[in-house]
């Protein structure tokens, strides 16, 4: 039979264009089918909005601590100019997006795509036929089941506010809140956040974490640990947040951040018989979902690894080069992920729980990497490296990271984890010196001696 395309992909983020573009170089007739912006998620309404608030703030932090020092003065950043800049900035990426897509003879379908069978997507009541599907939707933000949920933004709308509130209350207190409220407390505001769990970002390593907490504390934000919201109520132009435990907090904006759940609703899937479950569609080691010609990538699909655009990018590739003649199973690399409040904190491979449960496997060796050289570190004090070695042949298996540059030192961590190189390799190349990384290598080779 002759279909329209070789490939639909429905979505187009970074789990579906990266892919996208290698089967197009590859002479196949490629469509993208997308209902908002191109790009995605993380191009429009996440990763790079972040990025760019975060980054002054990030200039500041580093500057106080000059000034703590009492050799600098820390100046001070508009939120109004800084959301301008952003919105100018992030304005442009779809449309080059289109032109991208363009340029390489992918077709962009605009609307909501949905299956009618294995092989055919419906858009705007058109139907187009392929000879295979990849779904990569992503996902959307979680509502808490409460009174007064409507009154709650998601962390979309957040990172589109013009203008900060006086007074910021978050639920939950992962990686989005943190984030957040890092980043919303250094303007001066009231922030508080309320978690369910007994502490904060329970998947990282807890003294870097209580390191974290502690700071932002110092700093002025409100942690109410152990609380379950039960509801909120409107009064008088601002909200009363309340818990089961009893908590009131007045405040004039909140963030629910309890967390994200696959966009697999309204797809067709039941109509085609494709098994997915509450955490997502449910794919083989290839990537396939149980209906052979239909795959899934990014974070849409129900997996354990960390839901990350650089995981989506590659789950995309490696879609694309099973429809090209791949028969070999999907094998993922070191993944490393990157919390973004000051200081960072970042972790990739063996985690240090798994290594503390693990001990005659794994050495753990702990660098307080604040102090000794003080210039070289930026004058963090409480910046810390955590090293997992494997025992047998003295390889880097894990590491934690405590910074503000953890997020560039955990690119470098990652490559020497994958190519696993050992303390002679190292012994063996030059560095640049006092950049931050001479540093970590330093340690590095001390804990893998």
């Amino acid at each position: 039979m002759a279909y329209d395309y070789d490939v639909i992909f429905i979505g187009s983020g970074h789990a579906a264009w990266h892919g996208a573009e290698d089967l197009v170089k590859a002479g196949k007739k490629v469509a993208i089918v997308e209902q908002e912006l191109a790009g995605g998620t993380c191009t429009n309404y996440g990763c790079n909005a972040k990025f760019i608030l975060d980054t002054p703030f990030e200039f500041l932090d580093d500057l106080n601590r000059y000034e703590q020092a009492d050799i600098a003065t820390v100046g001070t950043i508009s939120w109004e100019k800084l959301m301008a800049y952003k919105k100018k900035i992030i304005s442009t990426y779809a449309p080059l997006l289109e032109k991208k897509f363009e340029q390489s003879e992918i077709t962009l379908l605009k609307g909501k795509g949905k299956l009618a069978d294995a092989h055919t997507v419906v858009v705007n009541n058109q139907k187009y036929t392929s000879d295979y599907v990849v779904i990569g939707t992503g996902q959307h933000p979680n509502k808490l089941k409460i009174s007064g949920s409507e009154f709650t933004h998601d962390s979309r709308e957040f990172l589109d506010l013009d203008s900060l509130p006086k007074r910021i209350t978050f639920i939950g207190a992962g990686i989005i809140s943190m984030e957040f409220a890092s980043i919303v407390i250094k303007e001066g505001i009231e922030v508080n956040i309320v978690e369910f769990a007994d502490r904060a970002l329970l998947a990282y390593p807890e003294k870097m974490v209580s390191a974290v907490v502690d700071k932002m504390t110092q700093e002025g934000v409100k942690f109410h640990f152990n609380q379950a919201v039960s509801k909120i109520v409107k009064e008088n132009g601002s909200f009363k947040l309340i818990t089961a435990q009893g908590l009131e907090i007045e405040t004039d904006y909140i963030v629910d951040a309890t967390g994200r759940s696959a966009n697999t609703a309204n797809l067709g899937l039941e109509d085609v018989g494709v098994k997915y479950n509450k955490n997502g569609i449910e794919v083989n080691d290839h990537l396939q979902t149980n209906v052979s010609n239909i795959f899934a990538s990014g974070d849409v699909i129900d997996k354990s690894i960390p839901r990350l655009t650089p995981t989506a990018t590659f789950e995309s590739n490696y879609v694309a080069s099973v429809i090209l003649g791949n028969t070999k199973p999907i094998t993922y690399p070191a993944i490393p992920n990157l919390v973004f409040t000051f200081p960072r904190i970042a972790q990739v491979g063996v985690s240090v729980k798994e290594a503390t449960n693990q001990p005659d496997k794994y050495k753990i060796v702990e660098v307080p990497f604040g102090g000794p050289i003080n210039f070289e570190n930026k004058l963090e004090a409480t910046a810390h490296f955590t090293f997992i070695v494997n025992k047998k042949d003295k390889t880097l298996t894990g590491a934690a990271l405590l910074g503000n540059e953890a997020g560039e030192m955990i690119n470098l961590v990652t490559i020497i984890i994958d190519k696993k190189l050992t303390f002679q390799d190292l012994n063996k190349m030059i560095f640049a010196f006092p950049a931050t990384t001479d540093g970590l290598i330093t340690a590095l080779k001390t804990a893998l001696a």
